[in-house]
């Protein structure tokens, strides 16, 4: 095996080919995992993030492991280069190569000095999991991981269908019919999608109006107020796009639009990915509808096995959830101190919320880390 390691993402053909070659030749390949995903990601956070790219070779040089992974500013702490975007990140390798390149990117990276790995929404199902673990005590690092998230998925294979029109038996049935004749009183609700860059420039304006009014509303703020969250989605827009891969779709009653889902379809899912509706409408659960018709209309896609509702543990994801896939929040450290009091933060952490009457050892237990972490253990 051969290790290359990149300090950018070349804007190179052959690179992009055998990138998502390998992306959709592995155990539940992501859209998050493809190169376009990398390649916006870096063009969007270029000043903040510094992407760390390990590629592995094998036999006829053919590109059999790569992860992208990111360096902060002090050079000690790496990352997921997609972390803060994307729901699910991994190592991707063939199985029989993935213990030796994960052992290899560990290897390198003790010898870069990094003391410090986060590795956030790695699949709990991945066989990374696994092999992080044996690996790392042969590196010095210190292995803690715990639940990140629980996603919401629909296998669509397994929804009841009605015995009248085999349509698919879905939560509120009743409710969503209602919502629906109300918000299509003057013109019938309907879907539309937009997959080509030419069709979602025009709408991407609106949709982030749209989201940043609708958190405004509920006393939050969007990370769409952020321009480079912004620049992010519109570079991705523009590049899987390109390979028929997202799908910014619009719930609309005449001209008037509804509801928002910037999502995908890549590899037998659909992501409900980053939604939101006019708060004119919260009345009749304008989400909740979209996600409603989104579900029914995939359903009769042959092509489309899953519905992923991504991450966050809202209330109405688990309506129409029949399965999960829980990912992880792991922590690679050299630092005893540093891991210890990781440890016990969130022990401590889980105990409170289990125990309210815990808080006074609580206060006392953290400010016991805070002393602890006044030491410079190692």
């Amino acid at each position: 095996m051969r290790l290359v390691v990149l300090k950018e993402i070349a804007e190179d053909e052959n690179l992009r080919r055998q990138w998502n070659e390998l992306v959709q030749r592995v155990d539940q390949p992501q859209v998050f995992y493809t190169y376009e995903w990398a390649l916006a990601v870096q063009r969007a956070y270029g000043s903040t993030l510094h992407p760390l790219v390990f590629l592995a070779y094998g036999d006829n040089d053919h590109l059999c492991g790569l992860v992208a992974l990111a360096v902060d500013g002090h050079g000690d702490h790496v990352s997921f280069l997609c972390a803060t975007t994307g729901d699910y990140c991994d190592f991707l390798a063939f199985a029989e190569h993935k213990e030796a390149f994960v052992s290899a990117v560990l290897a390198d990276l003790r010898e870069r000095g990094i003391d410090e790995i986060t590795l956030t929404n790695l699949p709990a199902d991945s066989t990374t999991v696994a092999a992080l673990e044996r690996s790392c005590a042969n590196f010095r690092y210190r292995w803690f991981a715990r639940t990140a998230y629980i996603c919401a998925q629909v296998l669509l294979s397994d929804l009841e269908r009605s015995a009248g029109d085999n349509k698919p038996v879905l939560p509120g049935r009743k409710m969503v019919r209602r919502s629906l004749k109300a918000m299509g009183e003057q013109s019938p609700v309907r879907l539309e999608h937009a997959r080509s860059w030419e069709t979602i420039a025009p709408i991407l304006a609106e949709f982030s109006q749209a989201h940043i009014a609708r958190f405004a509303a509920t006393g939050r703020i969007s990370n769409l107020t952020r321009p480079e969250r912004r620049a992010f989605l519109e570079e991705l827009g523009k590049l899987l796009s390109e390979r028929g891969w997202v799908t910014l779709t619009r719930m609309m009653a005449g001209d008037k639009t509804i509801a928002w889902n910037y999502g995908f379809q890549f590899q037998g899912t659909w992501f409900w990915y980053q939604p939101t509706f006019d708060s004119d409408f919260e009345k009749y659960s304008p989400g909740f509808c979209l996600l409603t018709k989104l579900i029914e209309e995939a359903t009769e896609l042959p092509s489309l096995k899953v519905v992923d509702l991504g991450l966050g543990a809202e209330e109405y994801k688990e309506r129409f959830a029949n399965q999960t896939r829980e990912t992880l929040y792991v922590t690679l450290r050299t630092s005893a101190a540093r891991h210890l009091r990781e440890i016990v933060r969130y022990r401590t952490a889980e105990i409170v919320k289990a125990s309210p009457g815990f808080d006074a050892r609580a206060r006392r237990m953290r400010d016991w880390l805070r002393r602890l972490g006044k030491r410079d253990e190692h």
